[in-house]
């Protein structure tokens, strides 16, 4: 009655190779997508969320302002760092000379490594604080007259330790001339 011969006898698909080898896959995707998913969900980046857009643009646009008016004001600093005494001297250009300079040292994927200074005026220019020991990686400076409501800004960036001194230009980048 049956058509089959009887030599030929067919194994269920339980037993047979390749049903379990693409149950497999189908498995290890599943559990590696959520391996990944839980990881996304326990290291959040705060950095990246980012609430009022219009905010952040008017933001920008008074950063603009800011250095706008550095550039009227035809400012420019060269900042130094002794590499031994970790005393930082700015001399600053322009005109405008306020009695104090505050300094930011941003540290470019670390919030917690930023660090702040306050500039004395010494003479003509010249501005001198005390610094941090073992300054070291690439960072980000920003020089401004105030801390709140600053009228300029001057931006630059360096790497340390630095034995040269760094401009700091409005916008951050020399003018084409």
């Amino acid at each position: 009655m049956s058509s089959l011969p009887a030599s030929k006898k067919v194994t269920p698909w339980y037993k047979q190779f390749w049903p379990w080898f693409l149950i497999g896959i189908l498995l290890s995707s599943i559990i590696v997508s959520t391996g990944f998913a839980v990881m996304s969900i326990k290291s959040f980046d705060g950095m990246v969320v980012q609430e009022d857009y219009y905010e952040h643009g008017k933001a920008i646009n008074m950063v603009l302002a800011k250095q706008e008016h550095a550039r009227e004001l035809n400012l420019s600093a060269d900042l130094r760092i002794d590499p031994l005494t970790s005393d930082i001297v700015v001399d600053l250009s322009g005109e405008a000379r306020p009695e104090a300079l505050f300094l930011d040292l941003i540290f470019p994927t670390e919030d917690n490594r930023d660090q702040s200074f306050v500039l004395e005026h010494v003479r003509d220019g010249r501005y001198i604080t005390q610094g941090p020991d073992n300054l070291r990686y690439r960072w980000y400076l920003q020089i401004q007259p105030a801390l709140e409501d600053a009228d300029w800004r001057l931006t630059g960036e360096a790497t340390f330790p630095n034995e040269n001194s760094v401009a700091l230009l409005p916008g951050g980048r020399k003018e084409s001339e």
